[in-house]
């Protein structure tokens, strides 16, 4: 529970520092790329919150199935929302297929989530 507590943090944290980051520095040769990089920015606050619901239903006990949805949750940021980001800052797709991979990953947390929901105890 801790740790998921701690990347729930740390993500919010780095969602925030991305975001000012994003509004207030980022120079770029067109408004699309500082676009899709708030877009990034925006689905890593959501996903950041997600963490924090699985923080606490693993404190609750709810099982194996919502640490499943963690690494989902993990695993999206860092592929959807570091390759908008990327894309942001240099205007180039630095690793081809991180995003739509990225997306799935976000797809199976809030799947196993929804599975530790009507498995409930």
């Amino acid at each position: 529970m801790r740790m998921w507590l701690f990347l729930a943090a740390l993500n919010g944290f780095g969602a925030v520092l991305a975001g000012a980051y994003g509004y207030h520095w980022l120079e770029v040769a067109e408004q699309g790329f500082r676009d899709v990089f708030m877009m990034g920015v925006d689905y890593h606050m959501w996903h950041a919150l997600a963490l924090l619901a699985v923080a606490w239903l693993a404190s609750r006990g709810a099982g194996p199935v919502v640490v499943i949805a963690g690494w989902g949750f993990l695993t999206g940021i860092l592929l959807f929302c570091g390759s908008l980001y990327a894309l942001g800052l240099t205007g180039e797709t630095v690793l081809p297929g991180a995003a739509p991979l990225g997306g799935f990953a976000f797809l199976l947390g809030w799947s196993a989530l929804a599975w530790a929901a009507l498995r409930g105890r």
